[in-house]
């Protein structure tokens, strides 16, 4: 599985239209309101990296309220059990 992060900037007025229209596209499985430089984030998984042209570059782009996106590819994943582990490094417990 593939995912990707992408920070959506859109048209102030149309945010919660807007999340509701992207999370709708098949391959985006979540959508987040946040604060701060981005209005949207949205969490895409794909099984392969030719999937991600068409959610993102043909879709979610073209969403008519997107301003701006910017994609970021996760590498690996950590769950709760994992990043406790790292932190309790070194540490008695």
């Amino acid at each position: 599985m593939i995912t990707a992060f992408v920070l959506i900037k859109t048209d102030a007025s149309r945010i919660p239209e807007t999340a509701e229209e992207i999370s709708s596209i098949p391959g985006i499985s979540e959508v987040y309101s946040v604060t701060g430089e981005w209005d949207l984030i949205a969490v895409a998984r794909v099984s392969r990296h030719e999937e991600l042209a068409d959610v993102i570059a043909d879709k979610l782009s073209k969403v008519p309220a997107v301003v701006h996106t910017t994609t970021h590819m996760a590498f690996r994943a950590y769950s709760q059990h994992d990043l406790d582990a790292a932190f309790s490094l070194g540490f008695e417990q």
